[in-house]
């Protein structure tokens, strides 16, 4: 009895533990959840294509848009503004009348040097006649030498007041010229700080109006000293194209070209400056306004570009998800030759037309297998 009930204890433990290890090979994951293997659920997740190309070399910065000549316009003579022919805001042209004073008292003052220059005119003719006469007195033996020395010096005098006198009347025409305050050049008008009726004085601090022109334009901005010796290069061998928008600003940007660099660094900041220049026929850059610029240097034709999303950073360094042909995905170390807006140029690690994972790497291992978002699932994550 003993033996049999041994016996049978030994068979009930033996189904027990038969039982415990088919439910413990139950509850084993199966791989592919997600966390390697591919039989499990499917990572959703967006890709692109690697794609091969022609990518632009440039350089991103700020910059400050400058008029191409800035002129503050003065009076030149003290009086009374009598007329104010523009608008503030008009565009004017080098020679316009802008201003005109009150002339009447350089008139007045150009009449008396014009007098005054006639009567000496007369007198110094009289002199230098009576100087001749005496002169043939003197070898005649009527006239002293002292008379002849007198009327000789008195003619002289004469003839340099004359001069004296023409000299007062060009300085006499140059005031009343200056009566009419022409447009230096070519520009736009800014805003009007004296109006007609007003006294203007002789080169009061105050400018009367400021003119900028604003056709071409300059844009200035610094970039760091080591892209120095490119910049050199790449103008000494053609022109280099220039692009500037302003932030906000809708459309293409404004294109021009590079055709100045500073002669020296800033010491205090590592830069330089640099200067493009911008027709500006649609007006669109505007004296004083902060812009980005983009500098094209060069080119790089058959490039390979992802979408710098697609590329993450881990401890080996900077990797990407490919998406394989069994929508399986393989973990692949690239390098990044720089990097684009939102593109990022691949030295090596990745071919043209590889489909890599631009989101949800978060869930992805190596082996995951995958399913793209649709478009209608992207917009409603987002």
């Amino acid at each position: 009895m003993r033996i049999h009930s041994t016996i049978s204890l030994l068979a009930i433990v033996a189904a027990l533990s038969g039982a415990c290890s088919g439910e413990a090979l139950q509850q084993t994951p199966a791989p592919g959840n997600g966390r390697g293997g591919g039989q499990g659920p499917a990572v959703p997740v967006t890709i692109a294509a690697a794609a091969q190309k022609t990518v632009p070399v440039d350089v991103q910065a700020i910059g400050t848009a400058i008029a191409a000549s800035t002129v503050a316009v003065h009076a030149q003579i003290t009086g009374e503004l009598q007329s104010v022919n523009f608008k503030e805001g008009d565009d004017v042209k080098q020679g316009q009348v802008l201003f005109t004073l009150d002339k009447r008292p350089f008139e007045a003052a150009l009449l008396q040097a014009q007098a005054n220059l006639q009567r000496d005119q007369a007198q110094a003719q009289n002199a230098r006649a009576s100087s001749v006469r005496y002169d043939d007195l003197l070898k005649r033996g009527i006239a002293t030498q002292e008379q002849v020395d007198q009327f000789r010096t008195q003619a002289a005098a004469l003839d340099a007041t004359v001069v004296a006198d023409q000299a007062a009347v060009d300085s006499a025409k140059v005031q009343l010229d200056y009566a009419t305050i022409e447009a230096p050049i070519t520009g736009r008008t800014g805003l009007l700080q004296v109006h007609a009726g007003n006294l203007v004085r002789a080169n009061d601090t105050t400018p009367i109006v400021i003119i900028n022109r604003i056709q071409p334009v300059y844009v200035s901005f610094a970039v760091p000293e080591a892209m120095l010796p490119q910049f050199k290069h790449y103008l000494a061998a053609g022109t280099i194209r220039v692009e500037a928008k302003a932030p906000n600003e809708e459309g293409a940007p404004s294109t021009g070209r590079i055709d100045f660099i500073d002669n020296a660094v800033d010491a205090t900041t590592g830069t330089i400056k640099v200067k493009g220049t911008f027709p500006n026929v649609d007006r669109r850059l505007w004296p004083g306004q902060f812009v980005n610029v983009t500098v094209t240097l060069t080119t790089e034709p058959n490039v390979t570009v992802v979408p710098t999303a697609a590329v993450q950073s881990g401890q080996q360094g900077d990797y990407v998800y490919v998406v394989k042909s069994d929508q399986t995905v393989e973990l692949r170390t690239v390098s990044v030759r720089r990097t684009r807006g939102n593109e990022s140029i691949i030295k090596d690690g990745l071919r043209p037309g590889e489909t890599v994972v631009t989101d949800g790497h978060l869930r992805l291992v190596p082996g995951s297998r995958v399913s793209v978002k649709t478009a209608d699932a992207q917009k409603a994550a987002s």
